[in-house]
């Protein structure tokens, strides 16, 4: 390789860039975070990892998918402390970014332009399918969007939405199985009019 190259190659890995993973419940979007962060430490770069302190559901410290893989991280209350807590990183993730505030897209642009790689990972809908939080602005921004799916329990197609098993319109309950399940969209409009039935 020659010098040019080189300086090509390195120039290349300080440019700041924002990835996005998003989707419904139970589609692998934790996993997909832990599996890029784990493979830029293998690389030896310097890796920071946060997650809003709400989601306490398998650990307070640590970054946790459905299928038990983790990795420790720092638990924020607001997406300003990735600023001051991120100096001198080369990789930023960030996990169940929907529940932090709207000021995650703008500190996300700013680590980008410091030159860090940003990973995201977060619903994209509530469970009434609207957009969630702050994901639809980072996804506008991201230099890459990675939307993975679950398996509807119905049907066995592609899931749409998280839909949600028990009552309540507060759009923030965290939850699991037993709350939760992932549907196809066509599923996700019979359940809705089948509960619809069931309270006339």
């Amino acid at each position: 390789m020659n010098r040019y190259s080189e300086l090509s190659q390195m120039e290349m890995s300080k440019r700041g860039r924002i990835e996005v993973i998003c989707g419904s419940m139970f589609s692998g979007k934790t996993e997909e975070l832990i599996r890029r962060l784990k493979r830029a430490k293998f690389a030896r770069q310097k890796v920071e990892i946060f997650k809003p302190t709400i989601d306490t559901r398998y650990s307070e410290e640590e970054v946790v998918s459905h299928d038990s893989n983790h990795i420790l991280s720092t638990p924020i209350e607001t997406s300003a402390s990735i600023l001051l807590l991120a100096t001198d990183v080369d990789v930023v993730g960030i996990d169940e970014a929907q529940f932090l505030d709207a000021d995650l897209p703008a500190v996300c642009n700013e680590l980008a332009r410091r030159g860090t790689r940003v990973i995201v990972a977060g619903l994209d809908m509530d469970f009434k399918t609207n957009p969630f939080g702050p994901m639809p602005a980072l996804m506008a921004l991201a230099d890459e969007v990675t939307k993975v799916h679950a398996i509807c329990v119905r049907c066995g197609n592609l899931a749409y939405v998280s839909h949600r098993l028990v009552e309540g319109e507060k759009q923030v309950l965290l939850g699991e199985k037993t709350e939760y399940e992932p549907l196809c969209r066509e599923c996700y409009y019979a359940a809705l009019a089948e509960r619809e039935k069931a309270e006339e």
